[in-house]
């Protein structure tokens, strides 16, 4: 597969799964965009907070972005694949969205025999609740606790959740659910973060649907998050001789 190509399709039906496979198995220059999609009543569909985009970057490290969705990437280099992610939930591109677009192909999941099918969700409306965790470093127990509950209804009605998770040993996890698939996907972050203090890297957690508890989300949350005290203990043993946490500031 070369050129540009739009790939469109409701949440949650492997867009963002397919993608990476493709882009992995291209062997020349690699562009990636993901477009924030809107329902036929003009909502915002599946924002997602950059978490496609940070887990695509760190499975690819050379993989480039496409800075604009109106800028045409076709010249930018010979053999290149460019992949422009799109939710949507029907085969038509909205007028607003296919301005300055000039893909080779359009594939949809759904339409498209070469995509994978998969019996995916129509949202209608949906509440939207995001909490930006950058710096924030999870008790591997409690985040496996927090999940479980979340995804089975402990918080409201919840259709979606997707989340990046740093790890106190460095390693970092893309959580991703959904209602009508079975079970969690785990994918592991290639980069590990050294231990010197709190990763700065994107980690956030999106969560869509009805009667979403925010209160209770952000309290439970804030208990299962390290304090700047329990990093430090858990850092320590794995920096070089036990050299201590470099001075800041």
């Amino acid at each position: 597969m070369r050129g540009v190509v739009l790939v469109s399709g409701p949440p949650g039906c492997g867009k963002t799964s397919w993608i990476l496979s493709r882009l992995q198995e291209h062997r020349g220059p690699r562009v990636y965009r993901r477009l924030e999609g809107v329902d036929p009543e003009g909502r915002p569909l599946a924002l997602d907070g950059g978490l496609d985009q940070a887990f695509l970057h760190d499975q690819i490290p050379d993989l480039r972005e496409l800075a604009d969705g109106s800028q045409d990437p076709a010249p930018e280099a010979e053999g290149l694949l460019a992949l422009i992610e799109l939710p949507l939930f029907g085969p038509e591109i909205p007028e607003t969205l296919a301005l300055g677009l000039r893909p080779d192909r359009h594939l949809h999941f759904g339409r498209d025999s070469e995509l994978p099918r998969q019996d995916t969700l129509v949202f209608g409306a949906l509440d939207s609740w995001s909490l930006d965790l950058v710096t924030e470093v999870w008790d591997p127990a409690s985040v496996n606790s927090f999940w479980f509950e979340l995804v089975n209804g402990a918080y409201g009605d919840v259709y979606r959740a997707k989340a990046l998770v740093n790890l106190p040993d460095g390693r970092g996890f893309l959580f991703n659910w959904m209602v009508s698939c079975s079970g969690t996907q785990f994918l592991p972050l290639r980069s590990v973060a050294p231990p010197h203090g709190r990763p700065m890297r994107l980690s956030r957690l999106v969560v869509q649907g009805k009667g979403l508890d925010t209160v209770g989300l952000q309290s439970t949350i804030a208990d299962c998050l390290l304090s700047d005290a329990v990093l430090e203990l858990q850092q320590a043993p794995r920096r070089p001789r036990g050299e201590p946490l470099p001075a800041t500031g």
